[in-house]
């Protein structure tokens, strides 16, 4: 379990306005070509491939500022963990890891109030300014010692007192009182506390390992009995329902237990695909949702991006105007019905790369009739889940992430992200502030109501495949009043936003309206878009990034010409010419055929203008022989007649042979019971195919093989014996053929003399 501390960013936005920004560019260059080609970002796929500081990518494509962030402590000294955090009487309680710290911080100062070194029990720390510097995540103690002592699991009694598990080389329960840590209950059989709830009457429940056993104590945290001994491995979770229900998720097997607190009681509530149920939580109207994960550390992760849902939820307003405040700025970008983007490369098809293999972590609800449903996934740990609201918050590994999911909206965002943190592993949400725990290096963090006063978007590189004259940015966005959104930009060649190759950042432009990107003619691209609000009221929305782009005229490649005889009986002797083709600019392109007799300089004009990527030539048209075919694609109807250019490719020799093989030489005799004919059969081009024969003009034809057993040369030998017994005149006719079915037929005649 103490191993197992990822992370996780969020942002979150909101937004009553609804409202676009779009661009049109237009290159004036005739260097350039006639079309213009525009890259659009308008899905979280795309967006979450760029880099976000204090803004939200929301599941449904769009940007806004997150919630402000305060930190309040920057450095724990020897801790690597906040695993767990409890608000009380204004005052915040952190249980971290792996000393087995408790702190308290109230009024900007942090005081350790418990340590599994007596003498630092109630040991007063610096002033928060000074618990600010820098720290080093991997540091230990100046005593360099590691106790193994930790506190996963924290809560307040009914007397609003804070209760602390110690788990490692000792396990009690500890409260909280008179300003100092003293021990409650100490259990015989378990080694580690892990989870604490609190029911409305005061009783206090302990979910335990490493024998996966259950508590209860009274209020007063006296006559403490087993209420259930589980098979699993660890209780790594509870929660109290006003139902008379308490609520447990265990470790192995990933199963949530319903136990009646009055009867003792266990049922199994759901079986999870997932070995770990970390969180659970109940909202107020009864609904039951619980983090189900695996501890198995996740080196590749997944952003939160899901296929968009056809259309959205209906959220009701309380307001009849829809709640929105004064709109300000609305822009919108310019329509187009022809696909404006190129089309994508496999690299950015192939857009969640290092996505880990196996099953995802799921966020599940669970009703009071039981019935399940899963509200988010993602290949990631969850470690925290926290409640506001219709606002679900879930701590992540590993980039110390903390995604928001609203739950009526069905989207997700990521309203919180730590550089330098890898997990957030604690998540409370108290009144409108959401207080954040993070590990390796332990930080606690505040997040306010209020959005972030600035934030910014840096996007992935935009390739335009050949260096280009970029063209304008459009967005579609709401921009409340007192908001703004600024572009920069800047250009490169290499496919390396770090390499010093790389232009400038441009000046920052507000964005109100298609804005010239001012960076130069390079194949990359990359915009950074900031948002701003005055007051933190409102934020802007960003829900399209459109990005023009024109790139020199490339000549098209006919990439190869292939040319078959068609073998339908109905198409005799008719040639399929086809090609492939390739136009880097995605130009309109039509097609020129020429066709000569190999040997010869002239080619001769087959069809001009041809739209499709094949066509169909007859070759009884043209006498027997070998042709080249030239395929010429241009792409005059994309380009002005200085643009326009043109490639072409030559096929391999093709035969045209239309006619039937011949027979050179032939010989026949009688032999008394039969006939003997030897032939040489001879075509100009082509394979002898085959050869067969019939008496007296049977209609059974009899095959036959050359002398040296092989079909495989344009002249081939046969001896054809057949027996006839009738005496008198006789015919004997050849059907001949070559490789490509053209027949010759050939009859000879013979006498069979009486007895």
């Amino acid at each position: 379990m103490i191993e197992k501390r990822h992370n996780a960013i969020g942002t979150r936005h909101k937004s009553e306005v609804r409202s676009f920004v779009i661009l049109i560019f237009l290159v004036n260059s005739v260097c350039f070509g006639v079309n213009s080609s525009i890259t659009r970002h308008s899905s979280s796929a795309d967006l979450l491939k760029g880099e976000a500081e204090s803004v939200v990518v929301g599941s449904d494509g769009t940007i806004g500022l997150g919630r402000s962030a305060e930190s309040l402590v920057e450095k724990f000294e020897d801790v690597w963990s906040i695993n767990s955090i409890v608000v009380s009487g204004g005052s915040v309680f952190v249980g971290t890891s792996p000393n087995g710290g408790i702190y308290k911080y109230s009024l900007g100062k942090l005081t350790k109030i418990y340590s599994a070194e007596p003498e630092d029990e109630a040991k007063d720390t610096n002033e928060l300014a000074d618990a600010n510097e820098p720290a080093d995540s991997n540091s230990v103690s100046e005593k360099e010692q590691i106790l193994n002592e930790h506190i996963f699991a924290m809560a307040t009694d009914a007397a609003g007192r804070l209760l602390a598990g110690v788990s490692g080389e000792t396990c009690k329960l500890m409260r909280f009182e008179s300003g100092k840590m003293e021990t409650v209950f100490e259990p015989n059989d378990a080694k580690y506390i892990f989870a604490i709830a609190v029911s409305e009457d005061g009783n206090i429940y302990l979910g335990t390992g490493a024998e996966g056993k259950i508590y209860e104590l009274d209020s007063f945290g006296k006559n403490a009995k087993v209420i259930y001994d589980s098979p699993d491995k660890n209780i790594l979770s509870l929660v109290t329902g006003i139902d008379g229900f308490l609520y447990a998720g265990s470790d192995g097997r990933g199963l949530i237990y319903k136990v009646s607190r009055q009867t003792k009681t266990v049922t199994v509530l759901y079986d999870s695909k997932q070995p770990e149920i970390t969180s659970l939580l109940l909202s107020e109207a009864g609904e039951l949702y619980a983090a189900a994960t695996s501890a198995k550390m996740v080196k590749g992760e997944r952003r939160v991006s899901k296929k968009p849902l056809s259309g959205r939820p209906e959220v009701l307003s309380n307001s009849e105007d829809g709640g929105g405040k004064e709109s300000g700025l609305k822009l919108n970008i310019a329509n187009t019905e022809k696909k404006a983007s190129r089309k994508p490369s496999l690299e950015s098809i192939l857009i969640d790369k290092g996505v880990p293999h196996g099953e995802p972590s799921y966020i599940y609800k669970i009703t009071e009739d039981g019935f399940v449903t899963d509200v988010f996934k993602e290949s990631s740990v969850f470690f925290s889940l926290a409640l506001e609201g219709q606002t679900l918050y879930v701590g992540t590994g590993n980039d110390a992430r903390l995604i928001t999911v609203d739950l009526l909206q069905e989207q997700e965002g990521v309203v919180y992200e730590d550089e330098q943190a890898s997990q957030v592993t604690a998540v409370v949400a108290v009144g409108e502030d959401v207080y954040v725990g993070t590990s390796n290096p332990a930080k606690l963090i505040k997040l306010g109501r209020s959005f972030a006063s600035k934030g910014s978007y840096s996007s992935d590189l935009i390739d335009a495949g050949q260096p280009a004259k970029w063209g304008k940015l459009q967005i579609e966005a709401d921009i409340p009043k007192g908001c703004k959104v600024q572009v920069a930009c800047r250009s490169g060649n290499v496919e390396d936003v770090n390499d010093p190759t790389f232009s400038e950042w441009t000046e920052l432009i507000e964005v109100t309206e298609p804005v010239q990107l001012d960076c130069p003619v390079g194949r990359f691209c990359q915009y950074k878009l900031v948002l701003e609000s005055e007051d933190g009221a409102s934020s802007p929305v960003v829900r399209e990034i459109a990005v023009g782009h024109s790139v020199g005229n490339l000549a098209p490649k006919v990439r190869s010409v292939r040319v078959g005889r068609i073998s339908k009986e109905n198409k005799a002797g008719v040639f399929k010419i086809s090609y492939n083709t390739e136009d880097k600019n995605q130009d309109e392109l039509v097609y020129k055929i020429n066709f000569r007799m190999t040997g010869r300089s002239g080619w001769i004009e087959l069809e001009e203008k041809h739209e499709s990527k094949s066509f169909e030539w007859d070759g009884k048209t043209v006498e027997d022989g070998r042709y080249e075919i030239r395929v010429t694609a241009s792409d005059e109807r994309s380009n002005t007649s200085e643009t326009k250019l043109e490639g072409s490719r030559i096929s391999d020799a093709v035969v045209v042979d239309n006619t039937g093989p011949v027979i050179k030489k032939y010989s026949i005799k009688s032999t008394g019971k039969g006939v003997e004919l030897n032939l040489v059969v001879s075509d100009k081009l082509s394979a002898i195919g085959k050869v067969h024969y019939t008496i007296d003009s049977n209609s059974d034809w009899v095959g036959t093989v050359p002398e040296d057993l092989v079909y495989d040369t344009t002249e081939e030998r046969f001896v054809i014996a057949a027996e006839v017994v009738k005496a008198g005149e006789h015919i004997i006719t050849v059907k001949v053929s070559d490789a490509v079915g053209n027949v010759t037929y050939k009859t000879f005649e013979f006498n069979i003399a009486g007895n």
